[in-house]
């Protein structure tokens, strides 16, 4: 079979050619590329070479894939690939140029593929597979509306070992839009008298300043199930159970900083998000301690929750005895909604909780 020609106007697929071994090299020689697929390592001209012209011509002649390079406006975008797995199923693959990512283009191309695929190959199901953890392969395949089927543990083979791998799948008759929200972190900014608070997306260089956070005697005494002790490997788990959180459309957060100065002062979570509800909760870094800081940050998350998410109730839980929480959430409008007795844990066991919680009618009116 020859490859084909495919175009929606602005993105271009197309068979493999000289023009782009230099963006193939390049791909293949990112970090990120590295990191997440099975390129050679170490990866040279030679490779490149090889691929544009012995490996992509390959794979169309036996028939075992239809590897296409994209091509956007400016030249080179990636490259794509299915692979045919036989009775009507096939599996995806892809790859993206540094250059382009972030700008629809490979979004754009994969779409073009698998209408193909679907069309002219009599394929039925196609199958996304990636590394657990790599959340730009699984965004993207979100967008294009494969479902998440779940987790397959150590079935992907990378980097000389096995380790667990998504998948998920698209059918010939599904949507091809998203199933599910997948949240973010948008900034938020409000202002106190003395100071002006904004909420933006967490990052890698926090992590730092959170293990600081977590390792306070302070904190680890009222969140009893953070883990003690608290270091680097467990800031960057929490950052991605936030990442896996705003897949699934169950919760975001935020780093809370000042407007003029980068660092993270304490960390925002919503979570729990349904269709009627969702809970806050958060931690303060001691530099932040007693400035009005979360009393702020609580106000702008629970405007967000409102407002974004669409939920009628926001709710929030401390320990009884725990007055700088109770304090917060009191000064940023919260109600009082009685004890869960034993309702949450301390470092030195179970604890009564306090249930506060607002209604959006009462938040609106609040706000006039």
């Amino acid at each position: 079979m020859e490859p084909p020609v495919l175009t929606d106007g602005i993105v271009t697929l197309r068979a493999l050619g000289d023009q782009d071994v230099a963006g193939v090299l390049e791909q293949c020689l990112d970090p990120q590329s590295i990191r997440w697929t099975q390129v050679p390592v170490p990866f040279g001209l030679g490779d490149a070479i090889e691929f544009v012209h012995e490996i992509a011509p390959g794979a169309w002649a036996d028939g075992s894939q239809w590897i296409l390079a994209v091509e956007g406006p400016d030249g080179y975008v990636g490259n794509v690939a299915l692979r045919d797995e036989r009775h009507g199923r096939a599996e995806i693959a892809y790859g993206a140029h540094p250059a382009a990512r972030g700008r629809g283009l490979m979004e754009a191309g994969l779409r073009l593929l698998l209408e193909w695929g679907f069309a002219t190959q009599g394929i039925e199901t196609v199958v996304w597979r990636a590394d657990v953890g790599n959340w730009a392969s699984r965004k993207l395949a979100w967008r294009l509306g494969f479902h998440l089927d779940g987790v397959l543990r150590g079935s992907q083979f990378s980097r000389g070992r096995l380790v667990d791998a998504w998948v998920g799948t698209l059918l010939a008759g599904d949507e091809r839009t998203p199933s599910g929200r997948w949240l973010s972190a948008p900034e938020l900014t409000g202002e106190e008298p003395d100071h002006e608070v904004r909420l933006r997306a967490l990052r890698d260089d926090d992590v730092p300043r959170i293990v600081e956070a977590c390792s306070d005697e302070r904190t680890r005494r009222w969140l009893g199930r953070t883990p003690s002790p608290y270091g680097p490997g467990e800031a960057r788990a929490f950052l991605e159970r936030i990442t896996g959180d705003q897949a699934s459309g169950s919760g975001t957060a935020w780093a809370v900083t000042a407007r003029d100065d980068d660092r993270l002062v304490a960390s925002f979570e919503v979570f729990d998000v349904s269709a009627h509800a969702c809970e806050i909760g958060y931690w303060t870094h001691p530099d932040a301690r007693g400035r009005g800081v979360m009393t702020t940050a609580a106000r702008l998350a629970t405007s967000y929750a409102f407002d974004e998410l669409g939920v009628r109730r926001v709710l929030a839980h401390t320990a009884v005895d725990n007055t700088a929480s109770r304090h917060v959430l009191e000064a940023a409008g919260f109600r009082d909604a009685g004890v869960v007795r034993l309702g949450t844990t301390t470092r030195t066991g179970r604890a009564d909780a306090a249930v506060y919680d607002v209604l959006v009618e009462e938040w609106r009116s609040s706000r006039r």
